[in-house]
């Protein structure tokens, strides 16, 4: 006779403990299947295996088009290798608007596209569904991955220019702004940030940190004469090179590129 999923998943559960001996082992399933996941540790548990309690079921929302469900049986689908096609040309030619002597145009398209997809999809809350929509997804305003990576690629640039070298361990700096002030109140809590997203298994959480620090970047950007050649440009640039470093850093996270050029 044929096995049924239970069945199948305790005899699985049970060789990755022995084979693995696991720490932790994360099931990322929809969260339709979240009450066979308790029926299969409360087995477990029943059946003297403590360490199902070291099994996390990692439930995940729904994505649907149009507000429909994605249906292979209907053929109402989106084959992620064309969708990702999709994304890196529509990024590409966003890029060839912005900057069309961009020397590794292809690539950065490439970094962007495929990192729209990914971001969009981290920063919804893991239980919530969401719409596939490219045009939001691929878009460099709002709260978009795209976004996120022109405000990294827009520091290095100023970097650039400044051409000074810059020692972000050792240099004095004056908050004179609100703008600089919220900067830094927002790379202080990155370390948390960080945490706080492992603890609880969401991506989302440093997503929407990277958001956040981006815009309070801009709005920065916006209000403040960075390159001026004052006793405080030292400061300036330490300030964005350190907001450059943790964009980065949260979108590897994320398993998003960071261009320095767009």
């Amino acid at each position: 006779g044929a096995t049924l999923y239970i069945t199948r998943d305790l005899a699985t559960a049970a060789y990755r403990k022995k084979t693995f001996n696991f720490v932790k082992s994360l099931y990322v399933v929809g969260g339709e299947q979240t009450n066979h996941f308790k029926q299969l540790k409360a087995v477990l548990k029943e059946a003297g295996y403590d360490w199902s309690d070291d099994m996390v079921h990692v439930p995940f929302g729904m994505v649907t088009q149009g507000g429909k469900k994605f249906s292979t049986r209907k053929g109402h689908v989106v084959k992620l290798e064309m969708a990702l096609d999709e994304a890196v040309d529509r990024a590409e030619k966003q890029i060839e608007a912005k900057n069309p002597n961009l020397e590794n145009k292809e690539e950065v398209a490439k970094q962007v596209g495929v990192g729209a997809v990914k971001f969009y999809d981290l920063k919804t809350d893991r239980n919530n569904g969401y719409d596939f929509d490219l045009d939001e997804m691929v878009s460099f305003e709002g709260e978009t991955g795209p976004y996120v990576q022109y405000a990294h690629a827009r520091i290095q640039s100023i970097l650039r220019k400044a051409n000074r070298k810059v020692n972000i361990d050792n240099i004095s700096l004056v908050v004179s702004d609100a703008e600089a002030w919220e900067i830094v109140k927002a790379l202080k809590e990155f370390p948390n940030i960080v945490k706080r997203a492992a603890d609880n298994y969401e991506p989302s959480i440093i997503a929407k940190y990277a958001i956040s620090l981006a815009q309070a970047f801009n709005k920065y950007y916006a209000h403040v004469r960075i390159l001026e050649d004052d006793a405080q440009l030292d400061g300036r640039l330490a300030l964005i090179s350190a907001t450059s470093i943790v964009l980065k850093e949260a979108l590897r996270l994320l398993g998003v590129a960071a261009p320095e050029n767009m």
